[in-house]
């Protein structure tokens, strides 16, 4: 059974008073200025953007690993979508790096390195922080409802029973973006939106590919609470604490990226991330990795 506590039910109340007023995230249809929105998922789409969607989701969800080579005929297989809109996609993935171009060699998934997710980590703390900075500063009545309602869909996911792995990762990472982004929402600035919803895609990929989700530590769940109050209070410790939550998710990323490398046979190492996509198919097994061995606590944000 779930307790809730006092604070818990004041929240709920809060948000069924603000819900029909709750506006969406900051776009094109309200800027009339900075970068086309990434993800148009009401607008029509063309076979390109479609294609687009679906290779990116499958390179950030692990379905291709590091390294791999991405085949546009058979791209065009899985998806049913013709070969001119699957190559328009791929070179719009290479141009944000999730994706590498050789020569003539076609197109790779981008490989995944221990430097990189460090660059990726320190820049998505300064780019994030900068953009709660300013929405402390700056946000409106809008701004405070989005953090609460989407605080409360995360938190609401955090203290439900767990379901299926899989499914709960998804769903986790959904309700996690849309928090994350809330928080950021009210900077005033597309273009700092843009490069944190970039940033947010290429540290989710790393997650995905080294963080088993069979538990989420508690102390997460503390962490967007202390977010979300000092936000709302105009508080710019909460900048501290996201922080501190930033690079507590690079630190346990990295720990688990170093574990795979060191787990993969000397000759294999080069394509260890995909021991770890064997790893994580069997994730529901007592959260046990392959040898047998009880992984440390997953910590991710």
């Amino acid at each position: 059974m779930i307790t809730i506590s006092c604070r818990e039910n004041n929240l709920i109340r809060t948000i069924k008073a603000i819900r029909p007023s709750v506006m969406v995230m900051m776009d094109k249809s309200t800027l009339p200025w900075g970068p086309a929105p990434r993800r148009q998922i009401d607008a029509p789409k063309t076979l390109a953007d479609e294609a687009y969607q679906r290779i990116h989701d499958d390179i950030i969800q692990g379905a291709f690993a590091p390294n791999e080579k991405l085949q546009p005929d058979l791209l065009r297989e899985r998806y049913d979508i013709g070969l001119s809109p699957v190559r328009e996609a791929l070179s719009r993935i290479a141009l944000e790096g999730l994706a590498v171009t050789e020569g003539q060699r076609g197109f790779f998934v981008a490989p995944a390195t221990q430097q990189e997710l460090l660059d990726i980590a320190d820049l998505r703390i300064q780019f994030s922080v900068l953009a709660l900075e300013r929405s402390i500063r700056r946000g409106d009545d809008a701004w405070e409802n989005r953090v609460v309602t989407t605080y409360y869909q995360l938190h609401k996911l955090e203290n439900q029973v767990k379901k299926e792995p899989q499914s709960f990762h998804d769903e986790w990472e959904r309700r996690n973006r849309d928090f994350h982004q809330a928080l950021e929402s009210g900077c005033g600035s597309p273009w700092l939106l843009h490069f944190c919803d970039i940033l947010y895609d290429q540290l989710e990929r790393y997650r995905r590919l080294f963080v088993i989700y069979t538990d989420i530590d508690p102390m997460i769940a503390e962490e967007h609470r202390q977010i979300m109050e000092l936000a709302l209070a105009r508080d710019t410790a909460a900048c501290k604490v996201l922080k501190q939550h930033f690079e507590h998710a690079a630190s346990v990323i990295g720990g688990r990226m170093s574990e795979a490398l060191k787990a993969a046979p000397p000759a294999k190492k080069a394509r260890a991330t995909k021991a770890v996509k064997t790893e994580k198919a069997e994730p529901a097994k007592a959260g046990k990795a392959k040898d047998g061995a009880r992984p440390a606590k997953s910590r991710v944000a």
